[in-house]
């Protein structure tokens, strides 16, 4: 046979399989029906791992039962997504308890960030809520959350990603444990500056002050001066240890809100070499809420230590056609080689796709957790 007569062939094959295909998920439909009016689970793993055994042994070759077994996990996959838009269709899909709103009540809020006063903490909490606002720090993200599960707080801000530098993976363990939510956000452009006491020079510095992160930040600007590098907690703690001090040898590397705050003089702007340096700040709130506008999603979930786990969990956003913006990893505390995931992608918690992918990886995953809407 010349190419074009098997290509006929595997049409005809293929046109077969869709038939069967067809023929197969209607039949799903009326199970996914029946499991609905006896409230039984979409997934049912020993039913699935007995399927994919008995199709394997119908293969006539080992590298054809792989192949097989491979595809049939997809069409099971499919038939499982099928019968999820049945639930939600039918109005059973499982409540998320969060509660959308118009807008955040922050006009009495009271609002707690990390680190001293100047952080860019503190610069993300005031381009977000605004000046008038009752706010107070603490000197770890762990007492921010604290704050806000006590109710001292009403909101926290806190750092998540530098665009340069990454995530704060302190933050990601945090969301997980505590049950605190994200319902905002706001991007801060970070621009290193130097400070020094009123009166001082370039010439009288010799020793530099700020957090190691901006210290390597601004190694390019460094290294052409023999000055002494002092790793400091945060960038606000240097500038207010140069301001203590008030001596004129001493610099701090913060922002130039640091240097405001603490009556610092900028004896040079932009000492750090990215140009593009950005870092992410959520807004956390220990309220279930969202606003009805939000169009970001956080989620955290763990999956199965085997083959394609995470495939098969990816895929609920790509049957409903959500578009994943970010997927982290995180290692699970006493249990060795096994990872939690952190997704962001876009959505509103009132779609339907987005309560069918839900429901998908709430029965799939494990500890699956809804982190925010914002």
């Amino acid at each position: 046979m010349d190419l074009t007569e098997l290509r006929e062939q595997i049409d005809g094959i293929d046109a077969r399989i869709v038939e069967l295909f067809e023929r197969r998920m209607d039949i799903c439909a009326q199970v996914a029906q029946y499991k609905i009016g006896a409230g039984k689970n979409v997934l049912d793993k020993s039913r699935e791992a007995e399927k994919l055994a008995k199709v394997r042994s119908l293969a006539s070759s080992e590298f054809n039962g792989f192949c097989i077994a491979e595809l049939f996990e997809q069409i099971m996959s499919m038939s499982r997504k099928l019968q999820y838009r049945l639930l939600m269709e039918s109005g059973r899909l499982e409540k998320l308890s969060f509660i959308g709103v118009d807008e955040l009540d922050t006009k009495k809020a009271r609002v707690v960030f990390q680190g001293a006063e100047g952080a860019y903490s503190q610069a993300a909490m005031t381009a977000y809520f605004g000046d008038s606002i009752d706010s107070f720090h603490v000197d770890s993200f762990r007492e921010a959350m604290d704050a806000i599960e006590e109710g001292s707080a009403d909101f926290a801000v806190l750092p998540i990603e530098n665009s340069t530098a990454g995530i704060v993976s302190e933050i990601y363990d945090l969301l997980q444990e505590y049950e605190n939510y994200i319902v905002g956000e706001q991007i801060i452009k970070i621009e290193h500056c130097l400070l020094g006491v009123p009166g001082a020079s370039l010439e009288d510095i010799r020793t530099v002050y700020s957090h190691p992160q901006s210290l390597m930040q601004s190694s390019r600007y460094l290294a052409l001066r023999d000055w002494r590098q002092i790793s400091m907690p945060n960038n606000a703690f240097a500038a207010k240890k140069v301001a203590d001090e008030r001596d004129k040898s001493q610099a701090a590397i913060a922002s130039e809100y640091a240097g405001a705050v603490y009556g610092l003089e900028v004896l040079q702007r932009k000492v750090n070499h990215s140009g593009t340096n950005s870092t992410r700040f959520i807004i956390v709130s220990g309220r279930k809420i969202f606003k009805k506008d939000a169009k970001k999603i956080s989620i955290c979930f763990e999956v199965p230590h085997e083959s394609g786990s995470l495939y098969h969990m990816l895929s609920h956003f790509i049957y409903n056609r959500l578009n994943m913006t970010k997927i982290e990893s995180r290692p699970i505390e006493d249990r060795n080689w096994e990872y939690r995931f952190f997704i962001d992608f876009e959505g509103n918690l009132a779609d339907s796709a987005v309560k069918n992918a839900l429901r998908g990886l709430r029965d799939e995953a494990r500890n699956m957790k809804v982190l925010g809407n914002y």
